[in-house]
């Protein structure tokens, strides 16, 4: 027997299934609604509560917004470079690197 032949034959009987359902009596259909109306109304639910959302910690907050060691470092050396071009490049240069370590942590702590 070819595919053809088996695939026309499951559609055709997918297509008798179909029309065999039987329609129920109207009135059958009302009562049913009627004892279901009458039962939510016997059990009247409780309002839902509200429930307040959860506030984040602090140390959450840091957490999702948590630098890598590169990241933190690009942003000291940045820092150092502009406190650099600030003495016109004169000066310690290990100064203006701590000095952008302090800074830069301070700006991290707010966060």
């Amino acid at each position: 027997m070819s595919a053809k032949k088996t695939v026309k034959k499951k559609v055709v009987a997918k297509k008798a299934a179909k029309k065999k359902v039987v329609s129920k009596p109207a009135a059958k259909k009302a009562a049913v609604k009627k004892a279901a109306v009458k039962k939510v109304a016997a059990k009247k639910k409780a309002p839902a509560k509200k429930v307040p959302a959860k506030k984040k910690t602090a140390a959450k907050k840091r957490a999702n917004k948590a630098l890598s060691g590169e990241q933190r470092y690009q942003m000291i050396q940045d820092a150092a470079y502009y406190l650099a071009e600030k003495s016109n490049f004169s000066g310690n240069t290990v100064g203006h690197w701590f000095e952008a370590e302090k800074q830069i942590d301070d700006l991290l702590k707010k966060k």
